[in-house]
């Protein structure tokens, strides 16, 4: 959550909505309050007076947003306002938030804990990467009223029986383009099949193709359409550079740009996992402290190396794309797409690590001559 920009694409002044001005309960009132956040983001703004009415929402948003907190404190509203009148099933959650990735997933139950942390509300996060008999423990021991999930996760629990969705009041799919990206359709079709036709649906997506207007005609009810980004643009804040280098060079490139700007914090995304833990022991060797997260390292190893990262006990975070969504890093400076992504839209969700609350920040794209056509791909996109 961040304060509102206070002007519009046209330049003319934005009218500044603070969350008090909304019925939230006061225990959700007081946690924002103690989050040190007033006023709303433009989507908090947008979408909140119609997910507080219980009408569908779609929601484009560039990363950095606030669209969580969005989606969150409409579900403590009403999970706050329509206390259940018996007692809670075990395995049945009230609401539902999706997410691609498990760091995108354990970032959102970080925030609702936050916002949530005077109200009594029991949360479960339900990953992939993690312990399943934990998780499952946790599940048959207390009714949970948020559970925050990973589609492959939630499938596994819906399979063993150990979770039912027929008490889902609130549906969140949060990052959807990224979902259709890695295949998780399907997944998400059987999960959309379970939970009541009647419960509200909030779909939220940073980039907007024909492919999610699809999905969202399947399942949401006339929804709102909220965009307050044009489609597919980057982060204003973000100052985006592009440096022509050979193949065989851009460690060297790396190597210099880091030494000679005395940068402190930087995040570089490599193609492959390969790459990613390649480049960075070769940094290491080259007397730049570095870590590697991809989809070998297990959650527990990623959790750490990106922990050492934001304490800035290592200089550099090597990644692949599965750490381009969900990286909650406050005021990161700087981004440098070592390699292109495969996927154009890619590079909006990996350059929006920074730009975030206000804060400038600057993306370098390292571009050999075999990346010409992925170069263009992004620039058409843009």
């Amino acid at each position: 959550m961040i304060d509102a920009e206070d002007k519009l694409e046209d330049g003319s002044d934005r009218e500044i909505c603070r969350f008090d001005e909304f019925a939230l309960p006061q225990p959700l009132l007081r946690a924002i309050e103690e989050l040190g956040f007033v006023s709303c983001t433009p989507i908090q703004a947008e979408s909140l007076p119609y997910g507080l009415s219980d009408y569908d929402v779609t929601g484009q948003a560039q990363t950095g947003t606030g669209k969580t907190a969005a989606f969150l404190i409409s579900i403590f509203t009403k999970l706050w306002e329509k206390p259940l009148q018996e007692a809670p099933d075990l395995g049945s959650p009230r609401a539902l938030v999706l997410a691609p990735t498990r760091e995108l997933a354990l970032q959102i139950e970080s925030d609702a804990m936050d916002l949530s942390k005077h109200m009594n509300l029991q949360l479960l996060s339900l990953v992939g990467g993690m312990d399943f008999e934990k998780q499952q423990k946790k599940l048959e021991k207390r009714a949970v009223d948020l559970v925050v999930a990973t589609p492959g996760r939630l499938i596994d629990f819906i399979e063993r029986r150990q979770i039912n969705l027929r008490k889902v009041e609130t549906l969140v799919i949060d990052e959807a383009d990224r979902m259709l990206d890695m295949g998780f359709l399907p997944d998400i079709k059987k999960i959309i099949s379970l939970i009541p036709s009647k419960s509200q649906s909030l779909l939220f997506s940073a980039t907007y193709s024909d492919e999610i207007r699809e999905l969202s005609k399947s399942f949401l009810n006339n929804p709102e359409k909220i965009e307050v980004a044009r489609r597919n643009t980057t982060a204003d804040l973000v100052r985006q550079t592009v440096h022509p280098v050979e193949r065989s060079r851009k460690r060297e490139l790396l190597v210099h740009m880091i030494n000679d700007g005395d940068w402190d914090q930087v995040l570089v995304f490599a193609r492959t996992r390969h790459g990613a833990e390649k480049l960075s022991k070769q940094l290491t060797k080259d007397g730049i402290q570095s870590v590697a997260i991809h989809g070998d390292k297990t959650q527990g190893h990623r959790t750490r190396s990106l922990e050492r990262f934001k304490k800035g006990t290592v200089r550099v975070l090597v990644a692949t794309d599965v750490a381009s969504r969900g990286l909650d890093i406050k005021q990161l400076p700087r981004v440098v797409n070592y390699e292109l992504p495969d996927v154009a839209e890619d590079y909006v969700h990996r350059i929006g690590r920074t730009g975030r609350a206000k804060e400038k920040g600057d993306a370098h794209s390292f571009v050999c001559k075999s990346e010409s056509k992925k170069l263009s791909a992004v620039e058409d996109l843009l």
